[in-house]
């Protein structure tokens, strides 16, 4: 059951200008590799790759985990599938559960491969239009992947509006009393909340306040990587 925003003891909007006053803009996605000349395509793979290897980890060992295969030259899908199980498992070591996440970076990258020729973008499909719900859904049919990868991939890679629900903003809504059973009602919850503020908005003044100029996709961004700060201390400066 969907619960409208005005219903429950949490406004998302002042919530996000609270976190933003305290930490700061964040930048997401943090790409591991500091060669500014990699392609696009490369840097969109790395993306996906850290969504995969994030799952049940801390990010500082993801990291390690992607500079391994860097150094590797190992952060294209071609690579991923050429590359031999027991090294593949070797450099993603870190990043824990190193057995299951190289046969779902393996079968991801297969099917990167055989319905997008390896191109993360190509998700987008025709003149790069689908609703993110509609590559959700691809993504979702993909073994390993469910709905808090897909959403991080469509959002920080497609720069496509979906909001990421994770641990930190399930614990962040329990502080304000709020508790839905499913994913997707956290989802619509943020983005009914958002949204709504994108409707009556000023655009001169956003840059100030809860929106980003350039429209919900990099707010959305910004917000998940606002909460992940902030669940990084607990959420002791949210109320």
């Amino acid at each position: 059951m969907r619960m409208r925003p005005e219903k429950v003891g949490m406004n998302a909007r002042k919530v996000y200008k609270h976190l933003f006053k305290k930490y700061g803009p964040q930048g997401w996605w943090p790409l591991c590799h500091s060669d500014r000349a990699k392609r696009v395509e490369e840097s969109l793979f790395e993306i996906a790759v850290g969504a995969i290897l994030t799952q049940s980890t801390a990010w500082r060992n993801v990291a390690v985990a992607i500079a391994n295969l860097d150094k590797a030259k190992a952060l294209t899908p071609k690579a991923i599938i050429k590359m031999p199980k027991a090294r593949l498992c070797k450099l993603i070591k870190p990043a824990g559960y190193f057995n299951q996440k190289c046969k779902k970076l393996k079968i991801f990258a297969k099917w990167l491969m055989e319905n997008c020729g390896g191109d993360v973008l190509s998700l987008r499909g025709a003149k790069r239009r689908s609703n993110p719900l509609e590559i959700r859904n691809k993504l979702l049919s993909i073994w390993g992947i469910g709905k808090e990868t897909a959403d991080s991939i469509i959002l920080y890679a497609l720069n496509k509006p979906i909001f990421v629900i994770d641990a930190y903003t399930r614990r962040l809504c329990a502080k304000f009393s709020i508790k839905f059973k499913e994913y997707d009602e956290y989802r619509e919850f943020f983005e009914m909340s958002l949204r709504g503020a994108q409707r009556r908005s000023n655009p001169k003044r956003l840059s100030r306040g809860l929106l980003r100029p350039d429209g919900l996709a990099m707010t959305y961004q910004e917000y998940h990587a606002l909460i992940v700060a902030s669940g990084k201390d607990k959420h002791k400066y949210v109320l």
